[in-house]
C-alpha cells in the first residue's frame, strides 16, 4: 500500500503527536478527541485523517460513530527506524568524551 503521506510529517505536527497520546490511552470517537483540544472539530478531523492515512492510527465504525484507536505496531516501526540514529550518536559522544577525557584528564 502506498502512503499517500509521509509517517515523519505527520508526527511533526504538535497537535498529531498529542492525539496521539490521546489514543494511546484508549480508543475515542473524534468528538470525544476534539474535547480536549482547542480547535474545531473539522481541525481534528483533517488531523485524524492525516494520522490514519499514515497508520498511526485505525479507524473502526460502530454503527453511526467511527472510533480511533494508536497503532502501536506502526509507531513501533518508527522507533526502530529512528533507534539506528541514536545509537549512531551515542557512539559519537562516547568517543568524543573519551577525546576529551584524554585531553584534559578529567571532565
Amino acid at each position: 500500500m502506498n502512503l499517500r503521506r509521509d509517517v515523519f510529517q505527520a508526527i511533526a505536527d504538535p497537535t498529531r503527536r498529542a492525539i496521539l497520546g490521546l489514543l494511546a490511552l484508549g480508543t475515542y470517537t473524534p468528538n470525544a478527541i476534539a474535547e480536549n483540544f482547542d480547535t474545531t472539530r473539522q481541525t481534528i478531523s483533517k488531523h485524524l485523517q492525516i494520522l490514519t492515512e499514515c497508520r498511526l492510527v485505525t479507524a473502526k465504525q460502530k454503527g453511526r460513530e467511527v472510533h480511533y484507536s494508536f497503532n502501536p505496531k506502526r509507531m513501533k516501526e518508527v522507533f526502530d527506524w529512528a533507534e539506528q540514529f541514536r545509537e549512531l550518536w551515542e557512539g559519537r559522544f562516547d568517543r568524543m568524551e573519551k577525546i576529551i577525557r584524554g585531553k584534559s584528564g578529567a571532565l
